[in-house]
């Protein structure tokens, strides 16, 4: 692999230790070995133990005194290989393309991976667990800090927010968020915080003055700033009063997520998740379709696993072939989008598969009206 731990979640799982810069990492007979500039070379050998930390400038003078005329990670990477005699080698499918061109032409063969570089990942042992808890801890500590600045705010007689004397809008509401995920040593990632009809699109950040009275989703997924590890969780509120319509909403999403967490069970369909949600919700009443071509109801995946990424298998969704097992940790997230009723309900925590079943991660409370 050759990339910093700051983006590629391998790197960093394999390494335990964030380096900014893009590296070399080998793997030779269960040996990992990192190929680093000499900024860093003391600080990685205190941290990541467990690899073999070799000098980056002292194999480039190697090929210098050579004769090379190129000394950078291609023929770096072949010399390392020469030395130890393997002619070919096994790449992520997200290695880089001209790098893996270069190496052809210095006659390695590069064969891409046919999986994940580390199917482990997926299972996560009870210390992993902890850190993504901790990073859950820093999601909640920001999404308290903004729901009670919805709290304290007063609604005037256009059905503005008003806090501390002036509009409430969705960036100022966001900011408060992400400065208290920051101050409790997360990292936030482009957390949501939409209302009305922006509500209605998933992934809408959101914009603009929040009104009173209308759904406002709050979604905050930050990562650990100390261990790379992502908590989320979601949360739809009111400042006011919610319409009937959203009550109902409200109840039906919750309703969902309580059927969905009973389902979560060792060597379940993770497939089999998500369809018992979209029964659940047709029952009820929600059918899922287009509208004067947007698309209502519930039209996202069930759920998905988290750790070094936001996103990471398994998959609880429609299409997916996943199995659920002891260890994974993923996300209870249904919604119902409906723009002509206001706005979407969505309400998110975070399961532990145990053999016991499922074990809430999410401690935060659910309340609709603040």
């Amino acid at each position: 692999m050759v990339a910093d731990t700051e983006h590629d979640a391998d790197m960093l799982y394999a390494v335990r230790l964030f380096v900014p810069d893009p590296f070399i990492f080998f793997q030779v007979n269960g040996t990992p070995h990192l190929v680093l500039s000499d900024l860093e070379l003391d600080r990685v050998r205190h941290g990541a133990p467990h690899c073999r930390v070799l000098s980056l400038r002292q194999v480039q003078e190697k090929l210098r005194k050579a004769g090379a005329k190129k000394t950078g990670f291609a023929q770096v990477i072949r010399h390392l290989l020469l030395e130890r005699r393997v002619k070919k080698i096994v790449v992520p499918h997200h290695f880089p393309f001209g790098l893996a061109r270069e190496l052809r032409d210095l006659n390695v063969k590069v064969k891409p991976h046919p999986g994940h570089v580390f199917p482990e990942r997926e299972i996560k042992t009870p210390g992993e667990v902890k850190k993504i808890s901790a990073a859950l801890t820093m999601a909640e500590v920001g999404l308290a800090e903004g729901i009670q600045a919805l709290t304290v705010s007063k609604v005037d007689r256009k059905r503005r927010i008003i806090y501390r004397g002036n509009p409430l809008t969705s960036e100022k509401l966001r900011a408060i968020i992400d400065t208290a995920v920051l101050q409790a040593g997360g990292l936030p990632c482009n957390t949501i915080v939409a209302g009305g009809r922006q509500s209605c699109d998933p992934h809408e950040r959101g914009h603009g003055p929040l009104r009173a009275h209308e759904p406002i989703i709050l979604d905050v997924f930050p990562r650990s700033q100390k261990t790379g590890y992502f908590g989320d969780i979601t949360r739809t509120v009111v400042k006011g009063r919610a319409s009937d319509a959203v009550l109902k909403l409200y109840h039906t999403v919750k309703g969902a997520q309580e059927a969905a967490f009973k389902s979560l069970r060792n060597k379940g369909s993770a497939a089999a998740v998500h369809q018992q949600v979209v029964e659940f919700f047709e029952r009820e009443g929600y059918k899922t379709g287009k509208r004067r071509g947007r698309l209502q109801g519930f039209f996202h995946g069930i759920g998905h696993g988290v750790g070094l990424e936001i996103h990471e298998a398994p998959r609880v969704s429609p299409k997916s072939r996943d199995l659920l097992r002891i260890g994974h940790v993923v996300t209870v997230e249904p919604g119902l989008y409906y723009p002509e009723l206001g706005g979407g309900v969505r309400l998110e925590d975070m399961a532990l598969v145990t053999t016991n079943g499922p074990r809430n991660l999410t401690k935060f409370e659910k309340i609709l009206e603040v």
